[in-house]
């Protein structure tokens, strides 16, 4: 039966690679389909760059066409997934600091484009929401990126300890140590960032 006569969603993501394997094309759009925007949010959040992203999701989803008889089923489809893409944007950082680039985190409040707002939603909730959501962005950019992986992973993706263990290469009990500092120090962080917003505040008024 060929996978348009069947739906995608009946199929895991194991069967889905091994399909492609047997040279199934598309079950490879449907793998990509189902973890393009899981992805992009997780490569996004961690490199805070739209293109640096979509730049990482691509490499990954053509390191898996290109190295699909690489996978086993020794771990998860997912954690094979995980992993490439976490180790491509923790390489994306260290080019950057290379070529010294600064985070886009690193504007001032008063930059035009960290203030962007859609006009039709011009509401108080709405702005806050907004507002909101760039603070723990910039505190999760201040995260060292052992802290970055591990929270996003766990928080943003939502993925069981065990599985971020294998995508990370650490023990068990070292993620569960790390979800914790990384707690910690997203608290702090967020606490530093807001009081430093506080003065900015004051200073401008």
């Amino acid at each position: 039966m060929s996978l348009k006569e069947q739906k995608t969603a009946e199929l895991s993501d194991e069967e889905l690679i091994h399909r492609f394997q047997d040279g199934d094309i598309y079950a490879f759009d449907a793998i990509v389909n189902r973890y393009k925007d899981q992805l992009l949010n997780f490569a996004y959040r961690f490199l805070n760059n739209p293109e640096e992203a979509e730049d990482v999701v691509q490499e990954t989803f053509l390191r898996i066409f290109r190295n699909k008889h690489a996978y086993r089923e020794i771990a998860k489809f997912s954690t094979w997934v995980y992993t490439i893409a976490g180790n491509l944007a923790k390489t994306e950082l260290r080019k950057r600091k290379r070529r010294k680039y600064l985070y886009l985190s690193d504007m001032g409040y008063d930059d035009k484009e960290y203030e962007i707002v859609d006009p039709s939603a011009n509401t108080e909730k709405e702005v806050e929401s907004v507002f909101q959501e760039k603070i723990i962005q910039r505190a999760i950019d201040e995260l060292p990126p052992r802290f970055r992986q591990v929270i996003l992973l766990v928080e943003i993706q939502e993925l069981p300890y065990e599985e971020v263990s294998k995508i990370m290469r650490v023990p068990l009990g070292t993620v569960k140590s790390r979800v914790n500092r990384a707690r910690q120090k997203l608290q702090a962080k967020l606490s530093d960032i807001m009081e430093r917003e506080k003065k900015n505040q004051t200073a401008r008024s």
